[in-house]
C-alpha cells in the first residue's frame, strides 16, 4: 500500500520518534533515508512511502498517534 504523508500536526513533532516509525513501516526505506524524509515532512512538504499490506493496519495507527495527516493512494 502506498501512502502520502502530507503533514504533521503535533504542537512539538518527535523527529527521532517520526524517523523510526518511517523506517519500521516501510520495507524499503533505511534509518538515514527516514531521517531525511522526516526533515522533509516537519518542513511541510509531503512524502510518498510504500507500506507493507500486512502492517498496514499498526502502520496507520502509529501514524495516527505522531499526529501525522496521510493519504491513502493505493
Amino acid at each position: 500500500m502506498k501512502l502520502n504523508l502530507l503533514s504533521c500536526d503535533a504542537q512539538r513533532p518527535d523527529r527521532r520518534a517520526i524517523a523510526k516509525c518511517i523506517a519500521e513501516i516501510s520495507p524499503n526505506i533505511n534509518e538515514s533515508l527516514s531521517n531525511e524524509l522526516t526533515s522533509i515532512l516537519l518542513e511541510g512538504d509531503a512524502v510518498d512511502i510504500e507500506v507493507e499490506d500486512r502492517n498496514s493496519g499498526s502502520a496507520l495507527r502509529a501514524l495516527r498517534k505522531l499526529s501525522i495527516d496521510y493519504e491513502i493512494i493505493e
